[in-house]
């Protein structure tokens, strides 16, 4: 009786096993995975909402951004840091990075932008254009040079002959919004998406020169992303009509 007993229990033992095993390799929760994105900082209220909507449709990936300017951005992937995608704000700054050897594959253009002037609600200034911003006694930031928004006010200064004389120069467009925001600038120069996406704390005044400083935004998988496949699926989730529909709602244009 004994051996009889002790034979149940060992076949009792091995079903569970097998039980075991199989729950496992069939329906188990997917495995957790974080996805490194470098983006430049005009790209926050867009990339964060189409985090959600990516997350969702691959479980157990957690998204994670780190918004800069994009000069800053390069230089941090060629100084070793880990990310698994890049999307610059201007074609210059993915240049140096595809040249610095950090980038997988060939950067396609996803988006567009095009700075405008960010002043206080209800422009106290009276400011109508470019030039106004040279008036005496106007205290005005822009982005520093090497970050594309500044790049692109330079290219605004050469063809107007209009030289500014910024108080202060600052790494990120977002850093420039703020001055304005807070009182500190009377007025900063943005991207026409910073300006939408302000929630009300500046108003935006559009100058026709803008048009010929229109800076691309290119998006690469870079090179030895920790999440390869991943990273190529969200680049192509940018490129996705859900992607577009995200980015033109805050004033993004198409390439």
């Amino acid at each position: 009786m004994k051996k009889v007993l002790a034979a149940l229990a060992a076949v009792a033992v091995l079903g569970t096993g097998c039980g075991s095993s199989n729950a496992g390799s069939s329906g188990g929760a997917p495995p957790k995975e974080t996805l490194t994105v470098f983006a430049a900082a005009s790209l926050t209220e867009s990339f964060n909402a189409l985090k959600p909507e990516f997350e969702a449709q691959h479980p157990g990936v957690t998204v994670t951004f780190n918004y800069a300017g994009s000069s800053t951005l390069v230089q941090q992937m060629t100084n070793g840091a880990k990310a698994d995608v890049f999307a610059s704000a201007d074609q210059a700054n993915m240049d140096k990075a595809v040249q610095g050897g950090v980038i997988d594959g060939t950067p396609v253009v996803f988006a567009t932008n095009k700075l405008t002037i960010a002043v206080a609600p209800g422009n106290p200034k009276g400011i109508t254009g470019f030039a106004d911003l040279t008036k005496p006694g106007m205290t005005v930031v822009v982005c520093a040079v090497g970050v594309p928004c500044g790049s692109a006010t330079q290219t605004v200064e050469k063809n107007t002959g209009v030289t500014l004389k910024p108080a202060s120069e600052e790494q990120d467009v977002k850093q420039v919004l703020t001055k304005v925001e807070t009182g500190d600038a009377d007025a900063g120069l943005v991207y026409v998406t910073d300006a939408n996406t302000a929630g009300g704390k500046v108003a935006q005044v559009d100058f026709p020169e803008a048009s010929g400083a229109i800076n691309n935004y290119p998006i690469a998988v870079v090179k030895g992303a920790p999440q390869a496949q991943l990273a190529q699926q969200f680049e192509q989730f940018v490129l996705s009509a859900q992607g577009k529909q995200e980015l033109t709602k805050v004033g993004f244009g198409t390439p």
